[in-house]
């Protein structure tokens, strides 16, 4: 499971505890059914009326994903690509065929492949960003689907409020006090339960997802300058370097933030006075030319 996922779970549950069992007389009044069903079978409801059918069931699936401690394999990404461009180096095509199948990124294997095939770079380089275009797109829509969910919540809350505050009115006057207390627990629930729901599920899952999107996107612009130097014939330690430099993690690209680092200046030694002209000869006069 995903480290912050896991932690940011026990956090929600410990504050949901500490509010309910110590701000409460009963803890029970804060669990009512109805008002959990008016948000959660309201807020599914327009969502399945905002996006065709596939992309909802795709929530589910993308939770999973949430939840999952994924890895890049940036490293490992950046060895198989200085690896084969070595053996383009050589300009022997066959040997960098028969490496490919033992690239496990399926994006740096269609880059490698167009390369042997003598696409032109540019062609090469079009295709590619048209695929990372494409998928960020595809993730972007992803993460707005949990985005419009966490706003149909805290509206559909509002709507079971008003229907708690209705059934309200409408038996205040026999002076039944459960009842009342009843309705009106109807009323707050359901709003509490739509904040909740889009501050603690829908809107962190949407800002996770996009976060996840930004780390791809960098992997693949990464291979794609590995692919851009593999065409241009680049020194495979430069290539190295120059990939290095997408994962390299700096808190400062122009200063050294290593602490207890001094940074000394050094001062401009001033210029050296010009010597002064020397004493012209006395004339035949005696006196001094002018």
């Amino acid at each position: 499971m995903n480290p912050s996922t896991l932690i940011g779970m026990i956090a929600s549950v410990l504050l949901l505890g500490v509010l309910i069992f110590f701000a409460a007389d009963d803890p029970w009044l804060f669990i009512d059914l109805p008002g959990l069903g008016i948000v959660l079978v309201g807020t599914m409801a327009a969502t399945f009326l905002s996006y065709p059918m596939s992309e909802v069931l795709r929530v589910f699936k993308l939770i999973k994903t949430v939840m999952r401690n994924e890895r890049l394999y940036t490293e490992r990404d950046i060895e198989e690509l200085v690896d084969v461009s070595r053996l383009w180096m050589r300009d022997d095509p066959v040997l960098v065929e028969k490496a490919l199948p033992r690239i496990s990124n399926p994006f740096l294997r269609t880059g490698v492949q167009l390369v042997i095939d003598r696409i032109p770079e540019e062609d090469i380089l079009d295709l590619l960003q048209w695929r990372i275009s494409r998928m960020k797109a595809k993730e972007a829509a992803e993460a707005q689907l949990f985005r419009v969910m966490a706003s149909y919540a805290p509206a559909f809350g509002m709507i079971g409020t008003l229907v708690g505050l209705i059934n309200l009115m409408d038996v205040v006057g026999s002076g039944d006090l459960v009842v009342i207390g009843r309705h009106l627990a109807v009323a707050l629930m359901t709003t509490f339960y739509g904040i909740l729901l889009a501050n603690l599920v829908f809107k962190p899952v949407a800002v996770k997802l996009e976060r996840r999107t930004e780390q791809r996107v960098v992997l693949m612009n990464m291979v794609l300058q590995g692919i851009s130097m593999m065409c241009a014939r680049r020194s495979p330690s430069l290539m190295r370097e120059t990939l290095n430099s997408f994962v390299a993690h700096r808190e400062d690209e122009i200063r050294d933030g290593a602490p207890g680092v001094a940074v000394t200046r050094t001062e401009p030694k001033p210029a050296p006075k010009a010597a002064s002209a020397a004493p012209r000869p006395p004339d035949s006069k005696g006196g001094t030319q002018a």
